[in-house]
């Protein structure tokens, strides 16, 4: 199964980066109708990972997946799962 994997580490402090890498993964999970995202904002302070999950429950981000899980074994990890 095909899974886009989105590393937030590199562009941690650019919000405007971390924007429109989260734009890019919906848009292409999309386009080409891959069921799964992986977003890693890394543990640290928490802050990357509450901008995710902000950016996660926009109103017109909201209806395009189905539903997110984090990663029971890594709190620097989380999944987006779409239904197609």
């Amino acid at each position: 199964m095909a899974r886009i994997k989105l590393d937030l580490h590199d562009i941690y402090n650019d919000s405007k980066a971390i924007d429109r890498a989260l734009h890019d993964a919906f848009e292409e999970a999309i386009n080409k109708k891959i069921k799964e995202i992986e977003i890693i904002p890394g543990k640290g302070s928490g802050q990357l990972r509450k901008k995710v999950e902000r950016f996660l429950q926009q109103p017109h981000i909201r209806p395009l997946y189905h539903r997110i899980e984090n990663d029971s074994k890594n709190f620097g990890r989380l999944f987006v799962y779409f239904k197609f």
